[in-house]
Parts: C-alpha cells; structure tokens; sequence
C-alpha cells in the first residue's frame, strides 16, 4: 500500500520538485520540469487519495477543504525536506500536489545572481520584488535573501507566508515567521500588524490584492526594506500590474509611490540543464535608477528594457542577455532559450552575427595559413646515387 512517507522519500531522493496524487492515476513525480508515473504503484483510488490526504492534513485544513474545496499547508517530512500541500477536489475526489522545499539554503553563486543583488541586502528601507510564472523558484530566491541578511546584518526580519516554506533560524538577526490562516488572518493585516513590532525587514509572501500592495507599499514608505512576489514576468510588466490594480484615480498617486520606493524588480525563469541533470534559473535584474524613476513616474515603462540593457555598469542585465550567456557557455540548448526569450529575433540576430564573425576568423586562419605555405623554403630532395 502506498504511503505519504515513501513517497517523499522518493520525491527527496529522485531529486523531485513535485508529487502528484489524483484519483484514476499512478502517482506522479515531476523531476527537472518533466512528470513521470511511478509504475511501480497501482493506479490510486478515490479511497486511496482521501487516505492520503487525511494523514497528514490538518484539522483546520480538512474542515477548510470540506468548507471551501481546497486548503493549503506545510509539512515538514523528517530532518529531509519541507512540502508545500495544495489538497482539492476535483471530480468529486480528493487531490494533492506536495512542492518539495529543500532544507538546504543555496547561495547566491547557487542561484547564479551577482554581488550587486547582494549589495541591495544592505538597503535601509523600500520595496524588491523577485517575479515568475508559478515553480520558477521565486521561493527559493527569497528565502537565500532572508538567509544572507540573518547571518550578516542585525535585523529584526518579520515574514508572513501562506504557509511557511522556509524555516529560518535566528542567527545575527531574530526572526519571526508569521501563517497566514494560523498567526495571523490575511497577507494585509500581517503587513499592517508587523508595523507595531518593531520590524527592520518584512517578507510578505506575495502580493495578491490591493490592500496587500498598499500595505507593502506603505511599509517600504516608512522606512521598511520589504520582499515580495508576483507572478508577472520582466520588470516593465511588474509596475504596470502593480498599477492597475487600483483604481484609476489612484494609479497617479501609485506610479508616484513606486518610483520612489521601489529598489528592484529581479525575474526570474528555469530551464533544463544540458551539461548535466537540473535546471538552471535565468533572470532579469532591474535595479531602479533616477532614469527609470522617471519612466515609472511619467508613465513610460516601455522604456523600461532599453534602460536595463545599458544598466549594466549598475548590475543590471536583460533575460535575453542573461539566456544568451548561459547558452554560450553550454549549460541550457538553443530551442529553450528561444522559448523563453523576451525578443528572440535580437538573439538570432546577435547568434547569426556570431556564426559570420567565426566563418571570417576560420577562413582568414585558413589563407594565413596556406601563404605561410607558399613562402615556405622549398627543401630539395638529393637524388640517389
């Protein structure tokens, strides 16, 4: 009989990000972006998953997903990892998808982000914000941050998180990690509440409504370095979202707040690896001068990836930029760089020029070469006896 226990252990051991559990399937692992059936199970009944996510949800969740059809949760699986549970109901039968959360923190060489992100750690106050579509690792990314600042800066860091991820332990700063739905009700009021708790450094796991922003925005305004997430894609797209959000008497007003708190907007994508199993993150680093202050200010946003692209001497980098190092340096293939690429005809186009500059360099070595030949001395050979 199939049992959570060995299925995390699976997951752990086979490198998994996810495990699937639906009714009229075999369980599930996704490995490096890919789903595989595990055939050495029986297909699952509706029984068998009921079971399943009966063992490890709990109370308040079973009664919310019987209330509301879906409940998410934390579960920590022995001294080897940490699930994010996402049970529901689909087809009138009990479901559950587990996202694998390592204990293990990476670095920032790790992630593959330079010094200068880590120079952002260092700001007093305003607002960064690390987006991607779902399972990009945003996660990840935000808790190695909250880790660089809990061992080298004393803080008092104040998380709020639906459900906690990440355990933190105190280290030169102290740390408090709050759940939504256990120790505090909404993202909003934990943002507002942790205003009254001295805090230095506030994560607030994403950013899912108005009073949510407003709240995060109001934190960065008083003095507050505030992490959060989104799930948009590039930095242009990320204000633009935070801004229509409200209505639009207020966006005047938001676009205002937001060129001037706003410190960063890091995005960020995965790809498979092609020098060896994994996947690699790819990003977009945007870091806010007073050129884009003025773009977000005056409405020009589109300006936005022109200003990246020439940012580099301030850490900035666009994602193509960032694809076409990791392609050149062999570690994802050309097919999912295209994929993914913001304007993938600018790489073609720097690719094509890439491939004339080293069919030039070949053949000006080739004719190098033969005149060496031509106006080499000739060596007569003595004739025999």
């Amino acid at each position: 009989m199939v049992t959570i226990e060995r299925l995390m252990d699976l997951a752990y051991e086979r490198d998994a990000s996810d495990i699937h559990l639906i009714a009229g399937e075999r369980p599930v692992l996704r490995i490096y972006g890919r789903l595989y059936r595990l055939q050495e199970y029986e297909v699952l009944t509706p029984a068998d998953t009921e079971r399943l996510v009966r063992s490890i949800c709990p109370d308040r969740n079973w009664e919310e997903l019987q209330t509301d059809r879906s409940t998410d949760f934390g579960y920590s699986h022995q001294n080897k990892a940490r699930f994010r549970v996402a049970a529901y109901w689909q087809k009138n039968t009990l479901a559950m998808n587990l996202r694998l959360i390592p204990y293990k923190m990476l670095t920032f060489e790790d992630l593959g982000l330079g010094r200068e992100v880590i120079d952002l750690l260092y700001e007093p106050r305003g607002l960064i914000l690390i987006t991607g579509p779902t399972g990009s690792g945003k996660t990840t990314t935000l808790a190695t941050m909250i880790d660089w600042i809990n061992t080298h800066r004393d803080c008092h860091i104040i998380t709020i998180e639906d459900p906690i991820e990440y355990y933190h332990s105190p280290k030169k700063s102290i740390i408090s990690q709050r759940e939504v739905g256990v120790d505090v009700p909404t993202f909003a009021d934990g943002v507002v509440r942790a205003l009254r708790e001295d805090p230095d450094v506030i994560l607030v796991g994403e950013m899912r409504d108005l009073r949510t922003i407003q709240a995060a925005i109001t934190a960065a305004e008083t003095g507050h370095l505030v992490f959060s997430t989104l799930h948009t894609t590039g930095a242009a797209k990320t204000v633009d979202r935070i801004t229509d959000v409200f209505p639009l008497d207020q966006q005047e007003q938001i676009r205002v707040q937001l060129s001037t708190n706003l410190v960063a907007v890091i995005s960020q994508q995965l790809l498979p690896r092609i020098d060896r199993p994994g996947r690699v993150a790819a990003f977009e680093v945007m870091i806010c001068t007073p050129a884009i202050q003025h773009m977000i200010r005056d409405h020009k946003t589109y300006s936005i990836y022109s200003a990246i692209q020439t940012g580099q001497q301030w850490g900035m980098c666009t994602l193509d930029s960032f694809l076409l190092s990791l392609y050149r340096k062999g570690i994802i293939d050309k097919d999912e760089m295209m994929r993914i690429a913001d304007r993938p005809e600018e790489i073609a186009e720097k690719l094509g020029e890439a491939e004339v500059h080293r069919a030039a360099d070949t053949h000006a070595t080739t004719l190098q070469t033969t005149a060496q030949a031509v106006q080499a001395p000739h060596h007569h050979i003595p004739k025999s006896g």
